[in-house]
């Protein structure tokens, strides 16, 4: 098993802005007072320059334009809603936002064969909608592929049952917990794990901090460590900045990458600049408009290809 890919999927917005309908319980998601033109414009820049950048040391980068005519402005995230693996199977999510539900296209798996890959099955989580429950693919998801573990910190967003269900299809160990974050005072749960943990071959950053249960805390930690993985603590005001929503990816004669966003980049200390750079060199990219509106980052507008060549 390979927990990095050299293929990533990237949909370009077209009309992107802030999604009212995900701010309920994103927390990171703030108005920005420009007109959506200007805020989509401005996010194609940042797409834009962002795809120059990982193709730049090599990654295969395959953009898929989104659908004007579906009205779906968070269709740069394209993670949360598909993920691709390495026995053909492609995981297909139930989203909490009913407008981002439209981003699930057939178009999509069309393109990937037509680029070369084979999709074996597509395992469908999708019906669970009906029943208010939702999973959003490696979002909600933290993927060790190498030692078959999934973490998932229990959100609006993550349903434990759906996630066990998951783990099970896909043959994951599952390590559950909460991770919550500070709200006007209040501690409340942080939408997504992939927003306060990365997990790469050989470390992961992570929030420990957000996860308030000791228990849950030391689980999460016993795993990591039984794993082998060196734990780069980030603070929650660093968690702000995207600095937990990071991916790992593969470059130019395999080498990896630790790709964020610059605002993450930023946040980190030069210590913990260090740490992650023993393991392999950071790429990052202005995103300041897509996380601003959106409430996401890097991590978020990269869906890992993992699928068998035909």
């Amino acid at each position: 098993m390979l927990q990095t890919t050299n293929t990533i999927l990237m949909i370009r917005p077209v009309n992107f802005r802030m999604n009212e309908e995900t701010a309920v319980n994103n927390y990171f998601q703030e108005d920005l007072s420009i007109k959506n033109a200007e805020i989509n414009a401005k996010a194609q820049q940042e797409f834009d320059a962002f795809v120059l950048k990982l193709k730049a040391v090599g990654v295969n980068v395959i953009v898929e334009n989104d659908d004007e005519l579906m009205d779906t402005p968070d269709s740069v995230f394209p993670n949360n809603w598909v993920s691709f693996h390495e026995n053909g199977n492609v995981g297909l999510y139930p989203m909490f936002a009913e407008n981002r539900r439209k981003e699930r296209r057939d178009e999509v798996f069309i393109r990937l064969e037509n680029e070369g890959f084979r999709i074996e099955n597509i395992i469908d989580y999708t019906s669970a909608e009906d029943e208010g429950l939702f999973l959003e693919g490696t979002g909600s998801l933290v993927l060790d592929r190498i030692n078959g573990k999934a973490y998932c910190a229990l959100s609006a967003r993550a349903d434990e049952d759906l996630f066990i269900e998951f783990c099970e299809d896909f043959e994951y160990t599952p390590v559950v917990f909460t991770a919550n974050q500070s709200v006007n005072g209040e501690r409340l749960p942080i939408y997504h794990t992939n927003v306060m943990m990365c997990l790469a071959e050989q470390f992961s950053v992570i929030c420990l901090d957000a996860i308030d249960d000791k228990k849950e805390r030391k689980n999460v930690i016993k795993h990591l460590k039984t794993d082998g993985k060196t734990i780069i603590e980030i603070s929650e005001k660093q968690m702000h900045q995207f600095a937990g929503n990071m991916l790992q990816v593969r470059g130019e004669n395999d080498q990896r990458y630790l790709v964020m966003s610059k605002a993450a980049h930023d946040s980190l200390s030069p210590q913990q600049i260090a740490s992650i750079e023993k393991f392999c060199p950071i790429l990052s990219s202005s995103l300041e408009t897509i996380e601003t509106c959106g409430g996401g980052s890097a991590r978020c507008m990269m869906a890992e290809v993992f699928l068998p060549k035909i």
